[in-house]
Parts: C-alpha cells; structure tokens; sequence
C-alpha cells in the first residue's frame, strides 16, 4: 500500500467519524490508535507511543534512547494548536493489577 493510498484512507475514515481537519503525522497512519474525544473540543487523532517510539528504531534512530528523545522533542513537543495529535501511554500491567484491586 502507498503512502499516499494510506493517507486517503486514513483521511476517509476520519471524515466517516465526522473528523474534519484533523492534524496527523505524515508516515505514522498504523500507528493510530483511534480518536480522542474531548468535552468542549474538537477530537483529535490518537497515537500509541510505543508503536511511534517502535516505528522511529526501525526507521533509524540510534536506539531506544535516540527514538525517545526525539520523540519528545519532535512529536509530543510539537504544538500545532488544539488540533495537536495526541499519543497513548498505556498502563503497564503491574499498574493495572493495583487499579483493579482497588475495585
């Protein structure tokens, strides 16, 4: 599948969701997670970190280190308004066990 073909697709499926104007990254369509939907704000297009962080190694960043820090720089530091993407950071399982032993 080509870039642009993912785009076009991606874009299509975002209008499906009533998304308008939503701001992605460029190359980083199979690293959406879905839509953030925010009370009082437009959605905005989610991403998993890790996928991010794991798609930055294989591209050629030197490391696990190299992709985090430019992650954080590049991506999460990018500000573009309240369109931004956003990014999920998932619980780890020890962190879940001790949410649901508080049920």
């Amino acid at each position: 599948m080509s870039d642009i073909t993912a785009r076009v697709s991606l874009a299509d499926r975002l209008l499906d969701l009533g998304v308008e104007d939503a701001l992605v990254m460029d190359g980083y369509d199979d690293c959406v997670m879905g839509i953030l939907e925010r009370f009082g704000m437009e959605p905005i297009v989610l991403y998993d970190k890790d996928k991010v962080i794991d798609k930055l190694i294989d591209e050629g960043c030197d490391g696990y280190e190299g992709a985090v820090e430019y992650y954080e720089f590049n991506q999460l530091g990018a500000w573009i308004g309240d369109k931004t993407p956003g990014f999920l950071v998932r619980l780890s399982d020890a962190t879940t066990e001790i949410l649901d032993g508080d049920r």
